[in-house]
């Protein structure tokens, strides 16, 4: 993994993640744990991204098809489904927040100088939800800037939906 003994070689670590045949990164200090699939309470009439609720060691968390967010087709659960959760910035507070993925990899550790910008797609797109592209070898991921994957109103449904359970809106209550 490049020269490790080199003091001026700067890296991140990341926890990568499958969606389809892409392969995707958040830095790993957002990421508080990584669960299999399990059963998800389904909430009525939530917009179609919020997969539901579930209950984690006594907080209700909503869980949210990151395939859905970044239009793509609705995942398809198998036995490497997992759910990623992370602390996501919503104001001044941090929610707790599940994500499903087809497949979580592992934590890598990279150069920074092998992590380039987002994309430029043009200006009708918007890519502030990418922190930038990361390189192993030949192949390419995609970081997502987490705190910006759910646009404000999207983040509000979903601390919404975690209170309807809670009582509080507080999924993330004490991290």
């Amino acid at each position: 993994m490049g020269n490790i003994s080199d003091s001026s070689v700067q890296t991140d670590q990341y926890l990568t993640f499958t969606l389809g045949n892409e392969t995707y990164a958040i830095e790993i200090f957002k990421v508080r744990e990584v669960i299999h699939y399990i059963n998800i309470t389904h909430v009525p009439r939530m917009p179609r991204f919020l997969s539901g609720i579930i209950n984690l060691r006594g907080n209700v968390v909503s869980v949210i098809d990151l395939r859905l967010i970044l239009d793509m087709e609705p995942i398809e659960k198998t036995v490497d489904t997992c759910i990623i959760f992370a602390e996501v910035r919503f104001g001044d507070e941090g929610v707790l927040l599940g994500m499903l993925a087809d497949s979580v990899q592992e934590v890598i550790e990279v150069d920074t100088s092998h992590i380039g910008p987002p994309p430029r797609l043009g200006t009708m797109l918007d890519t502030e939800f990418i922190k930038g592209v990361g390189r192993r070898g030949d192949d390419f991921f995609i970081i997502l800037n987490i705190d910006k994957v759910l646009n404000g109103a999207e983040l509000s449904v979903v601390k919404a939906a975690a209170g309807v359970g809670a009582g509080s809106g507080r999924a993330g209550a004490g991290h």
